[in-house]
């Protein structure tokens, strides 16, 4: 298994975007004699499924403030939290098996030795795509057939930040209460205090290099075999980047059509939404309130129609507008927060 790593001129990529876009580039370009993994560790980010809604499963207002990047992956699954703690593999096999149990296996199985190497105990895959130790997860994978080769990927969660977790994301609670798991803390586990005494100091880049060797199955660091990539190849990869992983569209835009509502009592009176929300943008939407207003509130409906979901883009959309004239003491601000409170 040859080993590709997000290196670029002597210097570790961070970028998530840019990180996906070296998987899909290989993936339609890079045939080896044997099959690709890549081990990545992004700065803080959050990764969504090929499938899902962004806006229902983040909280927009923690990843803003605290410059967490979205991308959404190729691949099914759920949404993962991801930073520098966490030791995470993608793999590119040409040789996929039919049947998906059996491709969850081959990925799996070198890490579950690796751990128990390292001390851990009980661990093995739990249900379609978790890996458990002791009944906790430590890891989910996701995998799919592209190009007639198995593209896979897993995030082995070596320490945890809870709290960025649990504020990034927003866990589908039928899910959650389905499965009787009262909270993320609960249902998911750090692998560091499941490894042997000897091992609880071990850094993430060692804990990286020990999984690669069993991902590879070698003995010594220095018996991996590495795939560099040209310049060419990185002058591909950060079109690719810029076309789609780091492209709003991609990232919101795929995100299903959907609808809520939403109320909030201000200063100025209360303010209910009824919004239906398309591609990450604004369809329909309709406020109604017991707010003093002189204008026809429609000028702010129509406002907002086709606005992406996004403070700035909302904010932008009702500057043009003295909205004193629609409703009173109720601003601008007020009216995007709850929007974006769903």
């Amino acid at each position: 298994m040859y080993v590709i790593e997000h290196i670029r001129d002597g210097v570790e990529v961070l970028d998530h975007a840019t990180q996906l876009a070296m998987h899909i580039y290989a993936l339609e370009n890079i045939k080896l004699d044997e099959s690709l993994v890549f081990p990545y560790r992004p700065s803080a980010s959050v990764q969504i499924g090929k499938y899902q809604n962004t806006v229902e499963e983040v909280n927009q207002e923690y990843i803003t403030k605290n410059n967490i990047d979205i991308v959404r992956r190729e691949t099914g699954g759920g949404a993962i939290y991801m930073d520098r703690n966490h030791a995470n593999f993608v793999f590119i096999i040409d040789d996929p098996s039919t049947n998906f149990d059996e491709n969850f296996d081959r990925i799996y199985q070198p890490t579950i030795d690796g751990l128990k190497q390292l001390g851990a105990k009980n661990v093995g895959r739990k249900g379609r795509n978790d890996l458990e130790i002791d009944g906790q997860k430590v890891s989910g994978a996701a995998v799919t057939i592209q190009k007639g080769r198995l593209y896979a990927g897993y995030s082995l969660l070596l320490d945890i930040d809870f709290d960025a977790v649990e504020n990034a994301l927003r866990p589908n609670r039928k899910k959650i209460e389905s499965k009787g798991i009262k909270s993320v803390r609960r249902r998911v586990t750090p692998i560091r205090p499941h490894l042997a005494e000897e091992y609880q100091d071990i850094t993430v880049e060692d804990f990286e290099k020990t999984m690669l060797m069993h991902l590879c199955e070698v003995n010594h660091p220095d018996d991996i075999k590495y795939y560099r990539l040209t310049d060419e190849e990185w002058a591909a990869i950060d079109k690719i980047a810029e076309e789609k992983f780091a492209n709003w569209d991609w990232n919101y835009g795929k995100s299903p059509r959907y609808d809520y509502n939403a109320d909030g009592r201000f200063d100025g009176g209360t303010v209910s939404l009824t919004l239906s929300v398309d591609k990450g943008k604004i369809q329909k939407i309709r406020i109604y309130g017991d707010f003093f207003g002189k204008a026809d509130i429609k000028d702010i409906e129509n406002a907002l129609m086709g606005t992406r979901v996004e403070r700035k883009d909302l904010l932008e959309a009702l500057s043009p507008i003295e909205l004193s004239e629609y409703f009173g003491k109720i601003t601008a601000e007020n009216i995007v927060d709850l929007i974006l409170e769903q």
